[in-house]
């Protein structure tokens, strides 16, 4: 059971916060900075939405019960985000959005958008808070977190490796990698919204 909620936890935050997809528009948003500058550009922005991802985490159930949500309206609503991100990557409206955004090269993005909301966008807020309920103790939920701060430092690490992966994979491969993730991110879509639905009692 736990290794079957890991597996999918694992697959849902790598699916979300695209570590490989967001390496172009890292390339775009530095471009004309040197390697220092953009590698402290990379950890602020790691780190701040690190902490973004893990106050919602920690504090997002709460703050539905606060407003008076329930927990299978967001999981509904959480799978509903994650279905539309999802076609926005099958159908390369994400990579068009990235791609058109430039930076000038004493120009900060590390804050916005790298940190948000690229890495801690929406989606992975909403998986984070689907993911914290789910777990069953806090040993389960110290993992999830241990596995968002390893996708987060993932993601630092695709940055550090920006420009040789650029070559490697070129134009053909980054479309082929996004919409491969794009079909996972949908079914895993799906299941939320079925999960959310049997927590509803109608199933």
């Amino acid at each position: 059971m736990r290794s079957g909620f890991f597996v999918t936890a694992f697959a849902t935050l790598f699916v979300v916060i695209d570590p490989p997809g967001l390496v172009p528009l890292f390339i775009a948003l530095t471009r004309g900075m040197d390697s220092a500058h953009r590698r402290r550009l990379a950890l602020r922005a790691c780190v701040i939405a690190f902490g973004i991802l893990l106050a919602f985490g920690l504090l997002g159930d709460a703050l539905l019960g606060f407003v008076g949500i329930s927990m299978p309206a967001f999981r509904i609503a959480g799978g509903m985000l994650l279905f539309l991100t999802a076609l926005d990557m099958l159908f390369e409206r994400r990579t068009q959005r990235r791609e058109g955004q430039h930076a000038e090269p004493d120009h900060d993005p590390s804050v916005f958008p790298l940190a948000t909301p690229l890495i801690a966008g929406p989606g992975a807020i909403a998986t984070m808070i689907l993911l914290m309920a789910q777990a069953e103790d806090w040993s389960i939920r110290l993992g999830v977190i241990g596995l968002m701060a390893g996708m987060v430092a993932a993601t630092f690490l695709f940055f550090l490796a920006a420009a040789p992966i650029e070559r490697l994979m070129g134009r053909t491969g980054t479309v082929v990698i996004t919409r491969l993730l794009g079909m996972l991110l949908a079914a895993l879509s799906v299941q939320f919204v079925i999960d959310g639905v049997k927590g509803t009692g109608l199933l």
